[in-house]
């Protein structure tokens, strides 16, 4: 996530494209850039992990569900790498949350299994 970063606050044509194509340019391209950026911070932070994979989840679903209707799996000749590099930070985030399940506040302590 963080390495689009760069390309989303800078306003590259790849960028440009994807978000004029699904219709939220420029809020979306910000925002969304705003939302990865704050998740990628919370998924280095131990404490927040389990924060930043929901978000990063999220964020990922929405980028996921725009190739599969809007944009194609392929997006200005890219081969479909956006869409995998999608694919693989939603199941890394899914993986980090699953590790994490026991921080999650209020419910965590349900979601891990207790030693008899």
């Amino acid at each position: 996530m963080l390495q689009t970063l760069f390309f989303k606050f800078t306003g590259a044509a790849e960028s440009i494209y994807i978000f004029e194509t699904v219709g939220l340019e420029p809020f979306g391209r910000y925002a969304s850039g705003v939302a990865e950026l704050i998740a990628s911070i919370l998924l280095l932070v131990p404490r927040t992990t389990w924060l930043g994979a929901i978000i990063a989840l999220g964020v990922m679903a929405g980028a996921i569900m725009s190739h599969l209707t809007v944009l194609g799996i392929e997006v200005m000749g890219d081969g479909g790498t956006l869409f995998i590099m999608g694919i693989v930070v939603f199941i890394s985030s899914a993986i980090l949350l699953w590790a994490n399940r026991g921080d999650i506040p209020v419910i965590g302590t349900r979601l891990v299994p207790q030693d008899s």
